[in-house]
């Protein structure tokens, strides 16, 4: 395991016109488990390949704890790697294709076989070891590739590039906790590649975030979850993303049309100053109530979704969407007017797409 540092690390396809990821400082830590969580084309797999040596980078120095590694092809530097798709000996054995990685660099023999074993009875592939690799269907060959790329117990790095698209999606929740399992049980640093909030939330310490080519926030899933600080983690993640709500500032007062819904406070609690800015407040913190508060913000609402174990409020406010996840049974009718409320505690302020404050109590008014 190694300390996989950054320093200005950035690439370009085209000689620096464009950048496919924007030169970035960065250390990943040892022993942790990492998603890098983004849209595709935002240069995730551009940065697992730098890492790995696949790709040099255009610019900026990589480092693993105190040797610099930035020129060194990919198996000088002691990492395993797992595609997207698999990547097999496919008249080889599952036992075989699982054991080469250990055999090729001469482990003794009961070692490999018992790292075979624990790997391969966490993945759930006991009763196929015997069996051909193109025997299996595709899902089953890349769970056999995700072994290869565990089976090893002294890497710097596990990089594991959407390792579960082929993945039939009943098995997805068993192998991420699988993962985690692994995870605990080797502590390698691995670094995940996905485009899907949940296999991210649901796996890393950490989760890193990329948007055209550049880290927007990394921190714990509940931090990005509850503190996003850049509209893009607030809209990627979350089902829905959060409601983005035009407003203005006036006199140190948050301004919805007219409806005042709190004060302004700045990221170290002072004021802020006046002008347009964004509301932002997840839907599972809007709340919906039928009788004019204050603060509270008129809305229409267009419809609602029931989803069984609880209801998505849809709404217009001064003509732009609101949404509000509320209990089962909502009393809620489309083309009825609400009135919303927006919890000061979770509710940020943004400006130029980036957190700037939060709300704060109407001093000397009634809260709702």
């Amino acid at each position: 395991m190694a300390d996989i540092r950054l320093e200005g690390v950035g690439h370009s396809y085209d000689g620096g016109a464009t950048w496919a990821l924007k030169p970035m400082t960065w250390t990943w830590r040892s022993a942790r488990a990492y998603a890098l969580l983004g849209p595709s084309g935002c240069g995730k797999t551009t940065l697992l390949n730098i890492i790995s040596g696949l790709l040099t980078p255009t610019v900026g120095r990589i480092w693993f704890d105190d040797r610099e590694v930035t020129g060194v092809p990919t198996a000088g530097r002691n990492i395993a790697q797992v595609f997207q798709f698999p990547v097999l000996y496919e008249e080889m054995s599952v036992y075989d294709n699982l054991a080469f990685p250990l055999r090729n660099r001469k482990y003794p023999k009961n070692e490999v076989d018992q790292r075979v074993r624990q790997v391969s009875r966490l993945l759930g592939l006991d009763d196929l070891l015997r069996r051909r690799s193109r025997r299996l269907d595709p899902g089953r060959q890349q769970i056999v590739s995700l072994g290869r790329g565990l089976v090893r117990s002294q890497v710097a790095a596990v990089l594991l590039d959407e390792p579960l698209t082929v993945v039939d999606p009943a098995l997805k929740w068993t192998l991420r906790s699988k993962l985690k399992e692994i995870h605990r049980d080797t502590g390698h640093t691995l670094i995940y590649v996905t485009h899907d909030q949940t296999e991210a939330l649901t796996f890393a310490d950490e989760v890193v975030v990329l948007n055209e080519g550049e880290m927007v926030q990394a921190g714990e899933p509940a931090e990005l979850f509850l503190s996003p600080a850049h509209e893009f983690v607030g809209h990627f993640i979350g089902s829905p993303g959060m409601n983005m709500l035009p407003a203005e500032i006036v006199g140190g007062v948050v301004c919805v049309g007219q409806a005042d819904v709190g004060t302004a406070a700045g990221q170290s609690g002072d004021g802020l100053p006046p002008g347009p800015v964004r509301i932002g407040v997840r839907p599972e913190f809007v709340r919906v109530t039928g009788a004019r508060t204050s603060p509270g913000v008129a809305a229409r609402v267009t419809g609602i979704d029931r989803m069984g174990a609880y209801d998505l409020v849809h709404t217009r406010v001064n003509g732009h969407p609101v949404i509000a996840r509320t209990a089962a049974g909502s009393a809620c009718r489309p083309d009825t007017v609400e009135f919303l409320h927006f919890p000061e505690e979770r509710t940020f302020l943004f400006r130029d797409e980036v957190r700037c404050g939060s709300l704060a109590p109407l001093n000397g008014r009634d809260q709702a």
